[in-house]
């Protein structure tokens, strides 16, 4: 059996981390799969800043088997924990990063921002590529710049139509890395479908950043203003500038999902809604206002979870965010995107060593064992998100004494500990992640320095 043609949509994380391993299988050269990433950002723009992450519990497990662990602490943006502050700066209560592994808290050991993630994942499937390449195997092809237009199964193929270039293709397999807004989930199982798997939770953000000053220091700040809106400004790690995160959650003004479902194309829509909501909030959202007009990395959508019976259809099946988005409020999502691309990579084996004649067992597997790893992840705290975003000034005023009564007696410590050890509640379910062996080469000491040579 020759080796599978394997397209692989989104150079985000899951995408690249699933290429990696899959060249890092105990198979000789000649059986390792071919392996396209197509990936829809032209490649000056597909790794953007983005916004703060965190890697928890499994996540850091898996990075340390790509050798990535090392450039991935150099890179991270030094948030020393949660501040919540109320409109004159007063901080009510803080909680600092946890460096211990006893718990994890809002702000993990390993906080990043999303692009410069991708980035290192990407450069890292370059070099796990050009290994492979070296020992006889073929290396990932990268398209940038591009999309899917159109994909059909057709006995035990994949046929697919590029949107930009007009090329036609075909695969043995299609893995859908594309994101909650995902193209791959559309074209295969159908648009009309996604207000069934696309679940809002009734909160709607913007992402963006603003130039820093020298009093947004190294804590994130949490503002919390009536009619249940917040900003969080965080750092980012260069110095340069600080990542917003701006949102209001509401179910009753309709604007706020009709702005979303127009996408990006939509963005000065987007800016004067957040506008009109935080024009008289106070704090520092003069400033946050005027600098989200000029930026250039704005991003706003609902914040959402996908939930789907099944991840797969035939040959074509969803990984990450794309299948099983948890929230950027979960804390989980990338630990999830890390995690699903080792066992989606590690079930395939018996797929690529020629034990079985197509993936469906695999896949299979893959939604078995994934299943209660998402379920875990999309679990939110009780009450998230209203009771954490007051309706009334009364309410944010309980909120900040509450939380600073919990912090001092360390109850908040405990009542963390409990959900997450016993419930899988929360961030601290990535701490309960198996991480399986599957027989892939170890990178764990290939170092690299600052120009990407290996040491």
């Amino acid at each position: 059996m020759p080796p599978p043609k394997i397209l692989i949509v989104g150079c985000g994380i899951a995408g690249p981390t699933l290429a990696s391993f899959l060249l890092l299988s105990d198979v000789p050269p000649s059986q390792k799969p071919h392996i396209t990433i197509l990936e829809r950002e032209a490649k000056g723009r597909a790794h953007l800043r983005g916004q703060n992450i965190d890697i928890r519990g499994a996540g850091v497990t898996i990075i340390r088997k790509l050798g990535l662990e090392a450039q991935i602490r150099a890179a991270t943006t030094g948030e020393e924990g949660v501040q919540l502050v109320d409109e004159n700066n007063t901080v009510w209560s803080q909680r600092g990063v946890d460096k211990t592994g006893t718990i994890q808290s809002g702000t993990a050991d390993i906080e990043i921002l999303r692009g410069r993630l991708s980035e290192l994942c990407w450069k890292n499937s370059q070099r796990i590529s050009a290994e492979a390449e070296a020992g006889g195997a073929r290396g990932i092809e990268y398209i940038f710049g591009d999309c899917l237009r159109e994909i059909k199964q057709k006995d035990d193929k994949v046929h697919v139509l590029l949107a930009k270039s007009g090329e036609r293709r075909i695969f043995d397999l299609i893995v859908g890395a594309d994101g909650m807004q995902s193209r791959t989930r559309k074209l295969v199982w159908g648009e009309e479908g996604e207000k069934e798997r696309l679940k809002p939770i009734g909160m709607y953000a913007g992402f963006f950043s603003i130039p820093r000053e020298d009093h947004d220091g190294n804590w994130r700040r949490w503002f919390h203003a009536p009619d249940r809106r917040g900003i969080m400004i965080r750092p980012d790690g260069v110095g340069a500038r600080s990542t917003i995160f701006m949102y209001v959650v509401n179910d009753k003004d309709p604007r706020f999902l009709e702005v979303a479902n127009k996408g990006n194309g939509n963005a000065q829509a987007q800016k004067a809604l957040l506008e009109e909501y935080f024009k008289d909030a106070g704090w520092e959202c003069e400033r946050i206002i005027r600098e989200m007009k000029v930026t250039d990395d704005f991003y706003y959508d609902t914040v959402s979870q996908v939930k789907m019976d099944t991840w797969n259809k035939g040959r074509v099946v969803l990984l990450g965010d794309a299948g099983y988005c948890a929230s950027p409020i979960s804390g989980m999502g990338t630990t999830l995107a890390f995690s699903a691309a080792y066992k989606l990579a590690g079930y395939l084996q018996t797929y690529i060593k020629g034990e079985s004649s197509d993936p469906f067992s695999s896949l299979v597997k893959y939604n078995e064992q994934m299943r209660p790893i998402v379920e875990d992840a999309q679990q939110l705290a009780p009450g998230q998100p209203h009771v954490y975003n007051p309706e009334t000034a009364w309410g944010i005023w309980i909120l900040h004494v509450l939380v600073f009564s919990l912090s001092y007696t360390r109850i908040l410590f405990i009542v963390t500990k409990f959900f997450g050890r016993i419930l899988h509640l929360g961030p601290q379910a990535a701490d309960y992640v198996p991480v399986e062996e599957f027989g892939f080469k170890d990178m764990s000491q290939w170092e690299v320095d600052d120009a990407g040579r290996k040491r």
